[in-house]
């Protein structure tokens, strides 16, 4: 249950008295959407990160989820990706196989990773291919506003510089327009080379959820939500702001401790 859920137009803010409780509701959002996919589409196309997130979903491996979720209509990708080989400690991939994906019964051939064979140019062009033929057949659909592709849900943590995916404060990624998929080379985090999901494609999506903890990202929050003015700077999490869709934000009490008007009781 959440402590605090509050809805702006920056989407609705769901806080946390701690990480198990925000664990179980997170579980239960994704489980809800899966279902409500499932049932109009047939398949439920989800993208995720790395970081703290993939833990945090953890509980979709345990019983109900496990049973209940309708895994084999699971088609799933990465919003970012660590251009490095599927099995370094460094792969988005890697870490939602290891603990979660190895953990239910999702259909191989739905797990969409990257080439990890390739430049991180290549592989951006290779991931917006594989991610164009999957909305040929309407496993992705596709936004009725532009020709984006309209994922079902797309899960993203954020660092406390503000970025999400691989998207990061003041760099030329933030202004592709025209790709889905974007490559960089100069990641301010390591490693360096690295694919994202352009600002479009997040914006387009049906669902997209920003998952934050810990005091370290306060600020970043405080920045991301609330009417800060104009001089403040413009975090990369900001500018997530779904056409059609829409945002929801999950959140414990030390990562919302700097949200303006919010009051916890002890």
């Amino acid at each position: 249950m959440a402590v605090s859920e509050v809805s702006n137009d920056r989407g609705e803010l769901r806080i946390f008295e701690n990480l198990d409780e925000l664990r179980t509701d997170l579980a239960d959002y994704i489980a809800e959407l899966s279902e409500a996919a499932v049932k109009e589409r047939g398949v439920f196309a989800i993208a995720l990160s790395g970081g703290s997130l993939i833990d945090l979903m953890g509980k979709l491996c345990e019983p109900p989820y496990n049973k209940t979720v309708d895994w084999g209509k699971w088609y799933i990708f990465w919003a970012d990706e660590r251009v490095v080989a599927k099995n370094h400690s460094d792969s988005n991939y890697k870490l939602a196989k290891d603990s979660l994906l190895s953990k239910v019964p999702v259909v191989p051939s739905h797990v969409h990773s990257i080439n990890d064979s390739v430049s991180a140019e290549e592989a951006a062009d290779d991931y917006m291919f594989v991610i164009r033929q999957l909305v040929k057949t309407r496993m992705v659909s596709v936004s009725d506003i532009s020709d984006c592709p309209k994922f079902d849900l797309i899960l993203l943590g954020m660092g406390p510089d503000g970025h999400i995916a691989s998207l990061f404060p003041n760099h030329a990624a933030l202004d592709e327009t025209d790709e889905w998929v974007t490559f960089i080379i100069d990641s301010p985090k390591p490693p360096p080379e690295r694919i994202t999901f352009t600002l479009p494609v997040i914006n387009s999506a049906s669902n997209v959820a920003i998952v934050v903890i810990g005091e370290s990202k306060a600020e970043a929050v405080h920045l991301a939500i609330d009417n800060t003015g104009p001089d403040c700077p413009l975090l990369p999490a900001r500018l997530v702001q779904p056409t059609k869709g829409k945002l929801v934000w999950f959140l414990d009490k030390p990562a919302a401790s700097k949200l303006d008007g919010l009051q916890f009781s002890e």
